[in-house]
């Protein structure tokens, strides 16, 4: 019995140790996937660091663009600003000007004479405006 105990015992540890045997294969086919999917992951990893760099590049670009434009900007601001002040101001004058030259012209039809109806001239400015029209028309100059 001694011996059976004994058999039975190796047999068991002969069993355990394929079981281990097993087992290590199956954590030897895992550590290969692992070691696989580390080098993918540092690829992945390398690419990221290099988007990173490139973006904050463009960010720094942008950031420049965006003082450049800024300044630009206000400058241009402050001139339209100065510009539409004066051109206001040149309106209202214009405005004023225009006033009195219509003040003038109104002061002026009221202070003139009456204009005499085209039939009541004087005959003889018309005679006169008669021949002056032939003797051209006779040089070839017609009004």
């Amino acid at each position: 019995m001694s011996h059976s105990f004994g058999l039975m015992i190796e047999g068991l540890v002969a069993v355990l140790l394929l079981l281990t045997i097993g087992y290590c294969r199956l954590l030897n086919k895992r550590l290969k996937v692992l070691k696989a999917d580390e080098q993918s992951l540092k690829a992945t990893i390398s690419e990221l660091i290099t988007a990173t760099e490139i973006a904050e590049r463009a960010i720094g670009g942008l950031k420049v663009t965006v003082r450049e434009c800024d300044e630009n900007l206000g400058g241009q601001l402050t001139t339209a600003s100065e510009l539409s002040e004066t051109l206001g101001r040149q309106i209202a004058l214009g405005s004023d000007i225009l006033k009195r030259l219509c003040d003038i012209a109104i002061a002026a039809r009221a202070n003139q004479e009456p204009a005499t109806p085209y039939g009541t001239r004087d005959p003889k400015s018309i005679v006169a405006a008669a021949q002056a029209f032939s003797e051209r028309r006779r040089a070839g100059i017609a009004a």
